[in-house]
């Protein structure tokens, strides 16, 4: 049997960083506001009729080899695939290809998309032992096992089901709201920007993280602050006012740089001062910055403008389509 499984990848508009178990606790009305993107995860599982496993990044440039999966190492650069296929256990041996088309560190949730294409893969060629729910618990604590850092929500949620998302984050557990937004409205008026510089979410994330248990500098607040932001834009993403959004991304991106020392860098200011001369309303960085991507609003009609600038002033602009579409799974052989 060949099982291939491909995962979106995300933006994330609003209430990142406060989608961290147990921070949001302390901030009622805690949600993140995401929408996934067709820079896709995928892998591809094949049976073999020996118990040899075989890994292979495609992106990376890498591959393992295992006599068995008793043989498999947890701590190579390519864990995450091993500790998935320890978790559930497959009855033969593997060839697993890996390959996901956003840049490495790019802040867009290519680990998150893969861990949950390799989780929804694996878990069709085991029998479909698991619900939806529980694919997006043990897609995080996998990942978190590999990051060895508390880790967000957030990421698994676009990657399971597409789209544009509320995730929110309650006493009761974490709820996804499906926002109804037209996408190819607001896909016209984003721009999506590798920096050419990759990020490590886990560096900036862990320092928020224990900033926030210490209660230093204010922090507290500014959680605070970003749960307003980010209510806020969600009800300006559900009446379709794209002028509201990006006034709530500008704030919300004024609040994020001061979370901790390296969320923003010279590059970054450098972009964003160049696409707001070009038509760009509003700009964040994605993930927990520091590098990786950064996504514009821009000017009706200025899309084109604003990309073009990016590109003259060295960065990389994506093309990166919204999508509706989440995890799909096929059977290929």
């Amino acid at each position: 049997m060949i099982i291939e499984a491909k995962a979106p990848t995300r933006i994330d508009l609003a209430g990142g960083t406060v989608d961290m178990w147990p921070l949001y606790l302390f901030h009622p009305g805690a949600q993140t506001i995401n929408v996934a993107i067709d820079l896709l995860a995928t892998c591809r599982i094949e049976e073999r009729l020996d118990d040899r496993i075989i890994i292979e990044s495609e992106d990376l440039e890498l591959k393992e080899e295992y006599a068995s999966q008793g043989e498999m190492n947890f701590h190579s650069p390519l864990q995450l695939v091993t500790r998935m296929i320890d978790f559930f256990k497959p009855y033969t041996g593997l060839k697993i290809t890996t390959r996901c088309a956003a840049p490495p560190g790019s802040g867009l949730g290519g680990s998150s998309a893969l861990a949950i294409a390799l989780a929804g893969g694996l878990d069709s060629l085991t029998g479909n032992r698991y619900a939806e729910t529980q694919l997006l618990r043990i897609a995080q604590n996998v990942e978190t096992q590999v990051i060895r850092v508390p880790s967000g929500v957030q990421d698994y949620y676009p990657a399971m089901f597409g789209g544009c998302n509320s995730i929110h984050l309650e006493i009761q557990g974490v709820v996804r709201e499906a926002l109804s937004i037209d996408l190819a409205e607001l896909q016209d008026q984003t721009v999506l920007c590798y920096t050419g510089k990759p990020h490590f979410s886990g560096t900036n994330n862990w320092q928020i993280f224990k900033s926030h248990i210490d209660d230093q500098d204010g922090i507290h607040d500014r959680f605070s602050q970003l749960v307003d932001i980010t209510n806020r834009m969600r009800i300006a993403v559900i009446e379709r006012n794209l002028d509201t959004v990006a006034a709530c991304l500008a704030e919300e991106w004024a609040v994020r740089k001061q979370f901790a020392e390296h969320v923003t860098t010279d590059k970054i200011e450098q972009l964003i001062a160049t696409a707001s001369t070009h038509g760009a309303l509003a700009a964040k960085v994605c993930g927990a910055g520091g590098g990786g991507c950064v996504v514009f609003l821009t000017e009706p009609g200025h899309k084109q403008a604003v990309s073009l600038a990016l590109a003259e002033a060295g960065g990389d602009v994506l093309a990166a389509s919204l999508t509706d579409r989440g995890l799909r799974i096929e059977q290929v052989g």
